[in-house]
């Protein structure tokens, strides 16, 4: 099964799923992240930074395009809110991030979606129409290695 969805009752929740991320991540993982604005997409890059053993806060790179954060791997994350053509988002040499020796998160990757690998973890959080701090998660796996990830995922305690 290349695809998952998850329930998130809770900020800590989405960070939870995130830090198992981080736990499991490899050299040149990347992880797309789509929805809407407040879903929980920093939270969710806050937690795999909890699990890549990073000590500094991760923020939102909205307004710098990306931050670069030491860890067990390092990780790059790219925020593309600001940017809607794909020749800025092409032109802004973000190869050394998505083919690098990081792990590579990537906020609003729908607007760059051309330009990313073809083998990632693709995570799309939405509002529950039942609660307003719940959301719903579907991570879709493209390529071997997330396939594998989406596998080990599933025996994870509290998701």
């Amino acid at each position: 099964m290349n695809s998952l969805t998850l329930a998130s009752h809770s900020p800590e929740q989405t960070q939870l799923l995130g830090k198992y991320l981080g736990e499991m991540a490899r050299p040149a993982d990347v992880f797309l992240l789509t929805g809407e604005l407040g879903t929980g997409k920093t939270c969710l890059v806050q937690g795999i930074a909890h699990g890549l053993a990073i000590e500094e806060y991760a923020f939102s790179p909205s307004f710098v395009i990306v931050r670069e954060y030491n860890g067990r791997l390092p990780l790059y994350h790219v925020d593309l809110y600001r940017l809607d053509q794909i020749h800025e988002i092409a032109g802004l040499g973000l190869e050394e991030y998505l083919y690098g020796e990081g792990v590579c998160v990537v906020e609003w990757a729908e607007k760059g979606l051309q330009i990313v690998p073809p083998d990632s973890l693709l995570l799309s959080l939405h509002y529950s129409p039942d609660c307003e701090s719940a959301r719903s998660i579907s991570i879709r796996a493209q390529g071997a290695r997330y396939l594998q990830l989406i596998g080990e995922l599933k025996g994870k305690e509290g998701l």
